[in-house]
């Protein structure tokens, strides 16, 4: 049953491409986003590890075989509940050509699911590639003015990373001795030291640019400013978070001796990647700009922690994960709200919209908040473990690492200052408080902050079997 996942989405796109009517298109997504969500939720309800195969390319020793232990069951309902969200966020937003957009945005949820499920190697690379084609797509035909530069950016990064991607998969697979693409043979392989750096840097360097780890972050600032909100909101709510869960399920099983001996170069470049993506966040007037570099910063953390290989930072990384994708979301349904209304992004044209819409500004607060990490906030409890796991690697790593704690503060009560609060001008008069659509994602994704800030051990429970095996060896 676990097809269902990636069935639904891909006849839904399918489907979606022959609709023509704007109207019908927009309900009809919302709908089937809710169902995808529903039977997301049903399917990943059943309690262990979930599996199911079938023969797909007997020749060459792959399979079609999909498993959801706790870290992917995390990840698929991450991904489902993002859809309906954005969709709701984004309602009243008109795309020309309304059912390609819909579309993609279904193909692309369909791929991302595959990533997660996908328990054979050469199937997950082809869900990969899937999850990234419709992407490209969705900011090359309706993004902003320099959209065309940022997909072909995007698609230059992306291409050098699937090329290295599958460079490493044939490489790993000739030292199989059963010829199997399976994820568990590759873990299960007696490399060399050799061979192990070989194999480490081909996949490193394939996730680094999808999550991506400072120096290789340059195609997401200006990917995520061109793209439309929507597709931004998949980008960096679900899809970053390929890069990272391609992390812990192949570099740190396969790769170990590897990761041990290079885990301080990567750590102390996810370091300076925190700082650097902080400081131009802080002098950022536009708010995509400023937003984007906020989650390089994050996933910076998170890097810091996965290849600091103790066991709090991988539970935080887990638990934030999923935080992180609701709570970038809910920043980017806010930036398009204001965009739709006001026509700007920039934060010197904007100040006193508390006052013109009270309801968006009180959901605003609590997501830059949790953005903050307060504690009672989902973000907090993640973050708390992560620099735990950073500090028991190296203390001094952990100190550095901390001024990022700081910085995310001045950049976000900047925002809540500089746009919501003080006195309106000519352009914010004419505000007035967002629509149901917006509003509802918004409460919903408060309500997951307060929810998860309080009582995290739901996400944590789930995912303790995944890194309980992690830290097995």
């Amino acid at each position: 049953m676990l097809y269902l996942l990636i069935l639904i989405p891909v006849l839904a796109g399918i489907g979606l491409f022959f609709v023509k009517d704007r109207s019908a298109t927009k309900a009809t997504s919302l709908f089937v986003s809710v169902i995808i969500f529903l039977i997301t939720v049903w399917q990943l309800a059943s309690p262990g590890v979930l599996h199911t195969e079938a023969e797909w390319l007997p020749m060459m020793g792959a399979k079609f075989s999909l498993t959801a232990d706790g870290m992917a069951k995390m990840l698929c309902l991450l991904n489902a509940v993002s859809m309906p969200l954005i969709l709701a966020g984004t309602y009243n937003n008109n795309y020309r050509r309304s059912g390609s957009f819909y579309a993609l945005m279904f193909l692309t949820q369909a791929g991302m699911m595959g990533v997660f499920l996908a328990a054979d190697v050469l199937l997950f690379y082809f869900f990969w590639e899937l999850a990234l084609i419709p992407a490209y797509f969705l900011a090359s035909m309706w993004g902003g003015e320099k959209r065309i530069q940022a997909a072909f950016k995007f698609f230059v990064y992306t291409f050098i990373g699937s090329l290295l991607l599958l460079i490493g998969i044939i490489y790993l697979y000739t030292k199989t001795p059963d010829n199997s693409f399976a994820i568990a043979s590759f873990a299960n392989l007696d490399l060399s030291v050799r061979e192990q750096n070989v194999g480490f840097w081909l996949f490193f360097f394939a996730f680094a640019i999808k999550m991506p780890i400072f120096p290789l972050h340059t195609w997401q600032p200006l990917a995520y400013q061109q793209s439309p909100t929507a597709a931004t909101a998949v980008l960096s709510g679900v899809m970053v978070k390929m890069g990272i869960y391609a992390m812990l399920r192949f570099v740190l099983p396969v790769f170990a001796t590897s990761t041990d001996h290079f885990q301080n170069i990567i750590m102390w470049a996810a370091i300076i990647g925190i700082l650097y993506a902080s400081l131009i966040a802080i002098r950022s007037n536009d708010l995509k700009k400023l937003v984007a570099y906020s989650s390089i910063a994050h996933i910076g953390v998170m890097a810091a922690a996965i290849f600091s290989y103790q066991k709090p930072g991988a539970e935080g990384v887990m638990l934030q994960m999923f935080n992180h994708g609701i709570n970038v979301i809910g920043l980017w349904i806010v930036v398009n709200a204001i965009e739709q209304q006001l026509g700007t992004r920039k934060i010197s044209e904007l100040g006193g919209l508390a006052q013109k819409a009270p309801t968006l500004a009180i959901l605003f607060t609590i997501m830059a908040l949790a953005n903050v990490s307060l504690p009672l906030t989902n973000a907090f409890v993640g973050e708390f473990l992560m620099f735990n796991g950073i500090f028991r690697h190296s203390m001094w790593m952990a100190i550095v690492a901390c001024i990022s704690i700081i910085l995310v503060a001045v950049y976000t009560l900047n925002i809540i200052q500089n746009v919501f609060y003080g006195t309106t001008n000519a352009l914010t008069e004419k505000a007035h408080d967002s629509n149901a659509g917006v509003n509802t994602a918004l409460i919903c994704i408060a309500l997951f902050i307060l929810l998860l800030g309080v009582y995290p051990e739901p996400i944590l429970n789930l995912t303790r079997d995944t890194v309980t095996a992690l830290f097995a060896r």
